[in-house]
């Protein structure tokens, strides 16, 4: 053996060893090493997947000598692997929590019909056909056990899954869910216990098959269960399998009633511990209070206890006593959101059906929930904002008596909606005595101040500082108290006065160290730490450390306190630091206006805007500069649309040294060059080349796992300077970014954008561009785009198209109307075509075929330019839909597929559906011989009407 074999053999023996996975065959091999194997802490491969292997091996097709393929034969090979199988489910004890979550339902099935048969159950059985009573107690329960699954199965089946590709079904379990249901409904009957097998018993079959029967032991015949433990579990699962049918006949909830209420009794006798009868209780519970609220109750008090019961039993019974049930949980805050809001849209939808009498308690029900939204941080809903688009006197004295119940300054509210667009509900609020009565005085003072909106802001003088050298020491104390107070304290001063009295005690520390949470950027640490005295450099080191957590925390009044005092004190002995303060100081004023005044629109100081020019322009050698500066200033000017300065002003060498500004100059002059000819556009060209390769991979840097790095990991700063909250700069930006995500090869959906035509359509090396980082940007900045203007359509439909994209269509619902509502006052006003374009629209109606709202698709293709009558008559064909279906008939203004509808009824012999249509058919708005403005007048008017519905329906 070679010197080198030897090594790299003496180093894989030197490893530690996982120990080798036990091979299914081993098991057959061996008597006694599955009972072995189970009884390890953590089996590898665990139970469940030895079932699997099991019978996929004992299920495999043989090839005779013509090739042909044959079942599997019946030898003692695959009948041992069938009972070794058997063996690890009664290791398992049968549990079909345990199997159902493990197994397929072929393999599951597959495992209980051989139960079936080692039990003695004939093939091909009726099993509703046998007598329970009768049978061995392990014949029973193997029985019990399958129509148990069989009904569970059927139950799991009726929730909606994703279907991967159209197949035949694996089993017919439906077809038989009556004879289960029989099967299991005569087990109640039985007054036995019963056995099911274990793997003792299962070793004794294997010998001799015939041993189990009604007389053996227990010791052989297998595990105990008692009556009432049965009895437990097949209450629970009918219960169960009633429940789900009790959405196509009411009384059937009545059944599930029953079968909780007794696996309740049932539990209370034999314990929640008991050892083979587990019930998941809280499902339990929700099951009962479900059944309580969908069903009459003689026992009233019971179903009066929570109140959701009380909801539920108000709304069933017609007694709408429901506000003060609201106006209660306004004060505990039980219920959830999503509660109030169904409560709420049911409610809206027997006004919408001519209940006028609840128009006052959706009003109010409405209020309380908006409150309670207020209250948590939350948007104020549309439903709200329509309901006060009429107010008057008595809904402002309920909100406001409703603000006051609930101890929550109304000023919370009040400046919510002065961002809305409701202006007489602002100003009927604002001159409301209670108003002004809940309000402190530093509130109302800011209502005041808001209201008249001054400007400019006046300027407060401040009391001038004693200087920074002109304080004391004060005595010693202790280390380890002057060390927490130094970590804790952002008062400069006092900052000074602690490192005085530590230096004094030692010297021996280095106390810019004593907490890792100080930290300056790497470009200003050397030059820091180079200072020779110790005092000065733990000093200078803490100011800044200090001041930019507090810049960073947005507490600019400390932060500014932390860099003046240092930069008093680097004045005396550092040129080069005096001017790293300066534009750290430039930085932090930047940061004040940004969230400050300009937040409101102001303008800020020419001084300001000075001296960010200047330090554009700044040539002063060896000044160590931070990234952050250079590209907030730039930011800075995008943002006050300093677009002259960028595209005219600045220096040339400028440009082209410092990579912010290039961008930056791009970015003003694509925004200045927006509303001009295509061929003007030059700049935008230059634009798109620049953001491609910042979004473009190298194999330069540290590679990841596809050998590729997207240099826009590298880039943060570069790209922070796109996240303005200037609308033209951002829409520029954005319209870029969707181009340049549209032009992937592998995208399906295209997203719409602004100016997106300006923009060049292909790229000469796709496989440069990272575009899943470019798909990422895309999101995070119409994520913040929606945070500064939510209110802007465009936006809205880019965001809409993202969901569409991903296929999240409620999502994408949600947005689209979103978008048509704030540029229609909610579809009052006809929302604009370029808006509510033929893709957008077309879009809208697959989100609602997908979603099987079929009517809402059918009454969608009216909207097109061109009526698209294929798909409408497609869609009203289906006979699944999920939405309202003949409710939303009077939405329909095409004649054509109001006629279609009528003989689609009368062909399905539904008279009512048809006498519906008829009557929708049949208004005169509708006649053909109309002048063509009634008829466009008609048309609109319910557009506005369905979209509002919709508006309701998806917000």
């Amino acid at each position: 053996m070679s010197a080198e074999a030897a090594d790299r053999e003496a180093a894989t023996s030197s490893r530690p060893c996982t120990p080798p996975q036990t091979s299914w065959f081993e098991f057959l091999l061996e008597e006694a090493l599955l009972e072995t194997h189970l009884k390890k802490p953590c089996p590898d491969p665990p139970p469940v997947q030895l079932i699997v292997q099991f019978l996929e091996q004992a299920s495999k097709p043989s090839v005779n000598e013509q090739n042909q393929v044959q079942p599997p034969p019946d030898n003692k090979r695959n009948r041992i692997l069938k009972l070794l199988a058997l063996k690890v489910a009664a290791h398992l004890k049968w549990d079909l929590d345990v199997l159902e979550k493990s197994l397929s339902v072929p393999v599951l099935n597959m495992l209980l019909n051989e139960l079936l048969c080692i039990s003695k159950v004939p093939p091909g059985t009726k099993h509703v056909d046998v007598d329970l009573s009768s049978l061995p107690p392990t014949t029973a329960m193997a029985i019990l056990l399958y129509n148990r699954w069989a009904i569970r199965t059927i139950v799991q089946s009726s929730f909606p899954v994703k279907q991967v590709k159209p197949g035949p079904p694996q089993l017919s379990l439906k077809e038989q869910a009556a004879d289960s249901i029989l099967v299991l409904e005569a087990a109640l009957k039985l007054n036995k216990d019963l056995y099911v097998h274990t793997i003792r018993t299962l070793d004794l079959l294997a010998m001799e098959p015939g041993m189990v029967n009604g007389e053996t032991e227990s010791s052989t015949a297998g595990l105990k269960i008692s009556t009432e433990e049965m009895q437990c579990q097949v209450c629970y699962d009918l219960g169960a399998v009633y429940f789900q049918q009790g959405s196509t006949n009411a009384s059937v909830y009545e059944n599930a009633k029953e079968k909780f209420f007794r696996t309740k009794e049932l539990i209370s006798k034999i314990g929640s511990s008991s050892l083979h009868c587990t019930i998941d209780e809280k499902r339990l519970a929700g099951y009962c209070q479900a059944c309580g609220v969908l069903t009459s109750s003689s026992n009233s008090t019971s179903q009066q206890s929570t109140p959701y019961s009380q909801i539920h039993c108000c709304m069933r019974c017609g007694n709408y006593q429901l506000v003060k049930i609201f106006l209660e949980d306004n004060l505990t805050l039980s219920l959830p959101v999503q509660f109030r809001q169904s409560v709420l849209r049911e409610l809206l939808q027997k006004t919408q059906q001519g209940n006028d009498a609840l128009d006052e308690i959706c009003f109010r029900i409405c209020t309380c929930n908006t409150v309670c939204d207020v209250m948590q941080g939350r948007a104020i809903g549309i439903q709200f904002n329509q309901l006060f688009l009429k107010p008057n006197k008595e809904k402002i004295d309920f909100l406001l008596e409703l603000f006051e119940m609930s101890y929550v300054s109304s000023k919370n509210f009040y400046f919510t909606s002065e961002k809305s667009s409701y202006l007489q509900l602002v100003f009927m609020i604002s001159s409301h005595e209670l108003f002004i009565t809940l309000l402190k005085d530093d509130e109302r003072k800011l209502l005041i101040d808001q209201m008249r909106k001054r400007s400019p802001r006046i300027n407060l003088c401040t009391k001038p500082v004693t200087s920074f050298y002109d304080i004391p020491a004060s005595a010693s104390v202790n280390i380890g108290q002057l060390e927490h107070q130094l970590i804790l304290s952002v008062d400069p001063w006092r900052i000074r006065q602690i490192l005085i009295e530590l230096h004094g005690m030692t010297s021996e520390r280095q106390f810019w160290t004593i907490s890792s949470k100080w930290e300056v950027p790497n470009v200003y640490g050397g030059v820091i730490l180079g200072i020779k005295d110790n005092l000065t450099r733990d000093l200078v080191y803490i100011l800044m450390a200090k001041g930019l957590h507090c810049s960073a925390i947005k507490d600019f009044v400390h932060a500014k306190q932390l860099f003046a005092a240092c930069l008093e004190l680097v004045t005396e002995f550092s040129p080069k630091l005096r001017q790293v303060m300066l534009n750290e100081m430039l930085l932090l004023d930047i940061y004040t206006h940004e969230a400050g005044a300009g937040v409101s629109g102001e303008r800020p100081p020419s001084d300001l805007i000075s001296r960010v020019r200047g330090y554009l322009e700044m040539r002063v050698p060896d000044i160590p500069l931070r990234q952050v500066v250079a590209e907030e200033c730039v930011a800075f000017m995008l943002n006050w649309r300093e677009n002259e300065y960028l595209t005219m002003q600045v220096p040339l060498l400028l440009v082209q040294t410092n990579p912010y500004v290039k961008l930056g100059q791009l970015l003003a002059a694509t925004c200045k060059e927006l509303p001009g000819p295509k061929e003007s556009r030059r700049t935008a060209k230059d634009l798109w080349e620049v953001v491609v390769q910042i979004c473009s991979v190298s194999n330069q840097h540290k590679r990841g796992n596809d050998g590729r790095v997207s240099l826009i990991k590298h880039r943060e700063s570069t790209l922070g300077i796109m996240y303005r909250y200037e609308p033209l700069v951002l829409t520029t930006i954005l319209s870029l970014f969707v181009k340049l995500h549209n032009v992937r090869e592998d995208i399906v959906n295209d997203i719409a954008a602004e100016h997106i035509s300006i923009w060049p359509s292909t790229i000469p090396n796709l496989q440069s561009v990272d575009f899943e980082a470019v798909a990422v940007t895309v999101k995070e900045l119409v994520s913040y785009a929606l945070t500064i203007n939510s209110n802007n359509h465009f936006w809205l439909i880019i965001q809409a198209d993202i969901y569409f994209a991903t296929n999240q269509y409620s999502a994408a619902l949600h947005y689209y109307l979103q978008a048509g509502a704030v540029c229609s006052d909610f579809f009052n006003k006809m929302v604009p075509p370029d808006v509510y374009t033929d893709q957008v629209i077309k879009r809208m109606i697959k989100c609602c075929s997908l979603l099987n709202c079929h009517t809402q698709v059918a009454i969608l293709c009216q909207f097109l330019r061109e009526i698209d009558y294929k798909t409408a008559f497609k869609a009203l064909q289906e006979q699944n839909s999920h939405d309202a279906m003949d409710s939303y008939y009077d939405y329909i203004w095409d004649v054509t597929i109001l006629e279609y509808l009528t003989y689609l009824h009368h062909k399905r012999g539904e008279t009512d559906k048809r006498q519906i249509a008829i009557k929708a058919i049949g208004q005169t708005e509708l006649n053909a011989s109309n002048p063509e403005e009634v008829l466009q007048l008609a048309a609109q008017r319910r557009k506005k009407k369905f979209l509002q519905a919709m508006a309701k329906l998806y917000f």
